[in-house]
Formats: C-alpha cells, structure tokens, sequence
C-alpha cells in the first residue's frame, strides 16, 4: 500500500470540495467546483467524475494509484448499495446509483455515507477527536446533525438515523420542527434556532439591551449577532446564549451519559463562537452528567473547520484496506 493514495468528496448544495490524501490523512491536493443542480441534480455526478478524471490527468496520476473514493453526501444515504435518495438541496428526488456511476466513471473503487457523519469521521481522525474509539461529532449551522463513533465503528442504525443528534427532545413543549415534533435541539440551537430563542425570550424582557431594541425594531439578526453582543456583556444577549447552551448541555449530557464518548466535539457555523460558547456548554453537561461520565467525557471545539468533510470522506476509503 506504499504511496497509494484516497480521494475524500463533500458533496453540498453550493460547493463540491474535494482532496488528494496520503493513507495516514494528510492533505496533498484539494480543489472545489461549484454544485450544479440544475435538470434535478443530473449533472453534479457526472461532473464529479470529469473533476476528478481531470485532476488525475493533470497530476499525471491513475486509477491504480488509488485505494479509493469515499464521499459524504446529504440525503438519505444506503451505504450498502451505494445510493442516495432525498437529497432535496440537490435536486435528488428520485434515487440516485452514486456509487455505480462513479466506479465506471473513474474505474476506482467507492464509499458513501452521509455528510455528519464523514465530518464526525473527520474530527475524529485528524481532529478534537484526536483519533480516539469513542467520539460523538455536533454539528450546529443552519440544522443540527451530528455522527456518532463508538469503538472505532461509525453508528448507522437500523433506519440509518442514529447520530440525528438535532432531533433529540430538549423542550417537551417546545417549538415545531421541519421533522414534525416538537422541542428538538435543532428548533433551538440550530443558527435559526438561535434566533428563535432570542424572540421569544423577547417578549418578556423588559430591562436595557441593544439586542431587544432591534428585535423591537424588526431588525434582521443572526446567531453571530447574538454571540457577539453577549461577548460585550449585553445583559439580555446573554440571557439567550445561556438557555442555548443550557439545551445543548442538557443534549450532550444525555449523549455523555448513554455512551460515555472521550470527546463530545461541537463543529458548524455556530460554533465559531468558540471557548464563550464551549464553556458555558460544559457547564450544563457537567450539571446533568453522573460523576464518572463527569470526569471522563470532555467537551471540545472542532478543529478541522470546512477540511472535516473531505478528510473524513476519504477516511471511507481505508475500508478497502486489506
């Protein structure tokens, strides 16, 4: 296996980001095309295999320098046939044969699986996860997904759902979700969710706050805006930010204390709200975890930013190893 190589794809709704790796993860190549989901997704995989037919051509590069390909992809994912249904950022209504089309496409072999759970391969091997067995992987940005890792296994489920960390129940009563119940973490920790917290919160607080005046105003907001009020000690700011990261200790605790990971590694566009955001986290994991789960169990940042995707993807590939 000396010098073959693996090809990671992350597969999104704008941008296809691929990579060029070494079998021990290390980044050789990486470059992007743009999405085109035009004609109900029909050219995104055809137009992964010209990229990458191209790369390998440019680089003076074969099939058979390669282990293989793994890809993470959104959509309902059959790691078994390879498939992908549901995927509707795409465009993909309708199932579509991936793996099939890319293993006559470039003549090298193919891995699928879904788009949290490569990121959670990713952080876990190269990563916060600093390639422990026993990983759960959070991803907060416009959803909340997740992957779990346990003893060195990606968990999959019967149904394929397990990881789906955005609908566990925080709020039994709580606003509805896309997925039709009701108080998942996703209606309140998501970057929407956020800000859903900050307007209901609003309509109680009655003391000064620049966040309330422009809610009050009907100024747009985002989650980065909260975060960056609550960071200058806007009193109701931080009112918000606490019940978020009250939700997300409240999720993480019960993760901790089912399945004991070493690391709970928190990722996604809210997360970049770094060590004010982790802290406060840990602080309601601490409170809703038993003594042992406590002292074992840490809570961490990604470190892999938009490079988890494509490394944990190409992290697939090993599989044909041997």
């Amino acid at each position: 296996m000396d010098g073959k190589k693996i090809i990671g794809i992350d597969l999104g709704g704008t941008t296809v980001k691929f990579a060029i790796l070494s079998i021990d993860g290390e980044v050789q190549q990486k470059w992007s095309i743009e999405t085109n989901i035009l004609d109900e997704g029909s050219h995104i995989v055809p137009e992964i295999i010209e990229s990458i037919n191209h790369r390998l051509h440019l680089y003076g590069m074969k099939a058979e320098d390669f282990i293989g390909i793994g890809m993470g992809t959104p959509g309902s994912v059959d790691i078994e046939e390879g498939t992908v249904i549901g995927a509707y950022n795409l465009n993909w209504r309708t199932l579509q044969p991936v793996r099939k089309q890319i293993e006559e496409g470039t003549g090298i072999r193919f891995k699928l699986d879904n788009d949290a759970n490569v990121a959670a391969l990713g952080e876990r091997w190269k990563g916060a996860g600093e390639n422990d067995p026993n990983v759960v992987f959070m991803t907060l940005g416009t959803g909340v997904g997740g992957g779990i890792i346990m003893e060195g296994q990606l968990l999959h489920g019967n149904g394929g759902c397990a990881g789906d960390i955005g609908h566990v129940t925080v709020e039994p009563h709580g606003f509805e979700c896309t997925c039709g119940k009701v108080g998942c973490l996703e209606t309140v920790a998501s970057a929407t969710g956020v800000v859903r917290v900050a307007r209901q919160l609003s309509e109680e607080y009655a003391g000064n706050s620049d966040l309330k005046r422009r809610l009050d105003d009907g100024q747009a907001i985002s989650s980065k805006d909260v975060f960056v009020l609550a960071e200058q000690e806007d009193p109701f700011a931080l009112m918000v930010v606490d019940k978020v990261c009250f939700y997300l200790g409240l999720a993480c605790g019960n993760l901790g204390n089912t399945l004991n990971p070493s690391s709970i590694v928190l990722g996604g566009g809210v997360s970049a709200a770094g060590e004010f955001l982790r802290s406060r986290v840990e602080k309601y994991f601490k409170e809703y975890t038993f003594p042992q789960v406590r002292e074992s169990t840490q809570i961490k940042l990604a470190r892999l930013g938009n490079d988890a995707g494509v490394i944990g993807a190409a992290s697939l590939a090993l599989q044909f190893v041997g």
